[in-house]
């Protein structure tokens, strides 16, 4: 079902009220709330005029739409060449704020515009950063932290840089995270507009509506007591749900990482905080057979698994990018589903950007060779299950680690929704801040005690904005080695791609190194490049090829 269908499910009164929110937020942001640019295929030949009230073009598809949507007036834009007698390029007027994202969609499926855009809001350049109005949000020193802790002495910069990334994304209505744990406050003002809905499933009718297996499971569902009811009973999943999406810029609470995706609430944890691994299982498949593109997990147990590792090959092959964490034992002893493949591993740092050891109740953040990547996770204020209005609340441990991931991966999917699980792991590990922590741990490229490094969503937004082409899977015939290297990395592969271009891109996005490879067997020399990790990129007939590379 498309979501312009399920939109109209909704009550009216609901809807206009779900638009105005929406919009308000998109109109304190980056672009207008009830206006949208186009520009008509000359094919189209539009002749612009207000017909009972609402704009007209003699172009049927799109005058019925303007009536539909409320689109009152136009205006023909004053842009290079376009003030002839058939102007292309108009700005259209809507008579009150709409959901101006859906709105661009619709228009653009008529076919009749050569491209629909939002009309955007820029500023005065310079070093630019998005501070949230939510008045608590200075808590939050995981997202940006100026040097000042209540609880502690802490590291300026010792956080993900939200600020800056919120510059280039703060999400989209269309992704779909998944977040597997204890539940969650569902009536709480932060997930107000935010919790996913079943539009396929008519709440409260006692029917399995879309014959999916389960009843009435319109707001997701609970699999530790098989009910619909997702309600949270420890916390937890309160709190790790906030991470990932309480709400942003709307002048209460706290300020997500996400601002706009929604999330899809299942409960794989009992009143006690222990769920089945079977529970778990079936969740990764609801979400990945309901839209979910991200699943969270901050759960785990240390056996592993073959149901397990079967779900998250289930949602992986349909395309699911999948977290988790680690376990907070501190010990190199394997967690699951965080040591299963298909997954990104997430340990917790602390706000001095060291591997937490112990957090604030005890234990420490797990480690080994799964491990992709770190994010801050102790101490992490929060939403609270038992209050709409208390901001004082927080937790610590990996659980809070891995929602940041995850929200920084529905980011980069708002940004380019066409990636692909493995392209959006290698984007996180690229990206990631190598050598912040303790130098007895946090060595030069991967290590077992921070990964690839500490998240930075402001570097992994960043890369996408120069990304050259999407990263492809490993193929089969080709192969680089060592890895990590000091300086040569040794090339082979199929003569079926010679010649093959090559591109060896740091952390920014930036080309550092390239050239051509003119047989099966040859090497590249890294040597003049500064330490820390890149990506090669091999490009050719039959090949398209990327592959993380540390270099020390």
């Amino acid at each position: 079902m498309s979501k312009h269908t399920q939109i109209l499910k909704l009550p009216f009164l609901m809807l206009l009220w779900c638009l105005s929110i929406v919009s308000y937020a998109q109109q304190t942001e980056n672009f207008a709330a009830n206006r949208l640019v186009v520009k008509f295929r000359t094919s189209a030949k539009p002749v612009y005029s207000v017909k009972r009230g609402y704009a007209a073009f003699s172009v049927a598809s799109v005058d019925k739409l303007n009536k539909k949507r409320g689109c009152t007036s136009a205006r023909a834009l004053k842009v290079g060449g376009n003030m002839g007698k058939r102007p292309l390029v108009y700005v259209l007027n809507f008579s009150s704020p709409v959901d101006v994202l859906s709105l661009v969609k619709a228009y653009t499926q008529t076919g009749k515009f050569e491209y629909v855009e939002p009309d955007y809001v820029g500023t005065a350049h310079g070093t630019t950063e998005t501070t949230p109005n939510d008045p608590h949000f200075s808590k939050q020193w995981s997202l940006y932290n100026n040097g000042i802790a209540s609880f502690d002495s802490a590291i300026i910069g010792a956080d993900i840089s939200m600020k800056k990334a919120w510059d280039i994304e703060k999400g989209d209505t269309s992704i779909i995270v998944a977040v597997i744990d204890g539940g969650a406050k569902m009536d709480h003002p932060e997930f107000a507009g935010r919790i996913w809905r079943n539009y396929d499933e008519i709440q409260g009718n006692g029917i399995d509506d879309d014959a999916n297996g389960y009843v009435d499971d319109f707001q997701g569902w609970n699999f530790a007591y098989d009910i619909n009811n997702p309600a949270d009973e420890t916390g937890h999943g309160t709190n790790v749900a906030g991470i990932i999406g309480a709400n942003g810029n709307n002048s209460i609470g706290l300020a997500g990482v996400d601002w706009y995706c929604k999330l899809m609430i299942l409960k794989g944890l009992d009143t006690a905080g222990f769920g089945y691994y079977t529970w778990w299982a079936e969740a990764m498949t609801y979400a990945a057979d309901n839209g979910a593109k991200v699943i969270n997990m901050s759960i785990g147990g240390t056996s592993s698994s073959t149901t397990l590792q079967n779900a998250v090959n289930y949602a992986n092959s349909k395309k699911v990018t999948m977290i988790s964490t680690t376990g907070n034992g501190n010990t190199s002893a394997p967690n699951y589903p965080g040591a299963c493949t298909n997954i990104i591993a997430v340990g917790a740092t602390n706000n001095h950007d060291c591997r937490v050891n112990p957090f604030s109740w005890g234990g420490g953040s797990n480690y080994g060779t799964y491990i992709s990547l770190v994010a801050p996770g102790n101490r992490i204020t929060g939403l609270s299950y038992t209050s709409n209005t208390n901001y004082t609340s927080y937790w610590g441990g990996t659980s809070q680690a891995a929602p940041h991931v995850a929200g920084v991966a529905a980011l980069l999917l708002a940004q380019n929704p066409a990636r692909t699980p493995a392209q959006i792991k290698t984007i996180l590990e690229t990206t990631a801040e190598d050598l912040v922590g303790n130098p007895l741990e946090d060595l030069p490229g991967w290590d077992m005690y921070h990964g690839h490094g500490r998240l930075n969503a402001y570097a992994a937004l960043s890369w996408g904005l120069s990304e050259v082409s999407p990263l492809a899977a490993v193929a089969t015939d080709v192969k680089l080695f060592p890895n990590p290297t000091t300086a040569k990395v040794f090339v082979k592969m199929g003569k079926q791609h010679i010649p093959a271009n090559y591109a060896v891109i740091n952390v920014a996005g930036a080309v550092a190194l390239n050239g051509v490879l003119r047989s099966s067997n040859e090497e590249i020399d890294l040597g003049g490049l500064p330490k820390g990790s890149y990506v090669i990129r091999l490009n050719g007939d039959n090949l398209n090829f990327a592959q993380m590379q540390v270099l020390r």
